[in-house]
């Protein structure tokens, strides 16, 4: 990931921080738990783009789905970034991992 995603989420971060109302720990959980909230959004769009739900139609486009499942990567960077300040690396040796795994390589 580039050094200016990094560099977003760091202003983000921020700017959250200079927000808030709770304390840093209650953020940082309530930051976790957004994660889940915008995977629903998604679920929600999916439903609506594939007019799943037959009183509503179809309320989403497959654009509305990408945009939300953004809004999970980008809230879960947030997340993580509350967690660590070594978001980046944490992020890194985690794709690694996953990277090494589908290739077959344990570790």
């Amino acid at each position: 990931m580039d050094t200016g995603t990094w560099e977003t989420v760091e202003r983000l971060v921020g700017w959250l921080d200079r927000e808030s109302v709770h304390s840093p720990e209650a953020e940082r959980l309530l930051r976790i738990l957004k994660v889940s909230e915008e995977a629903g959004e998604v679920a929600r769009a999916v439903i609506g783009a594939t007019g799943q739900n037959p009183r509503k139609g179809t309320t989403h486009s497959w654009t509305d789905v990408q945009h939300e499942l953004c809004d999970v990567a980008l809230t879960a960077l947030v997340a993580l970034r509350s967690l660590t300040p070594d978001a980046a690396s944490v992020f890194a040796e985690r794709l690694a991992h996953v990277d090494g795994r589908s290739r077959g390589r344990a570790g």
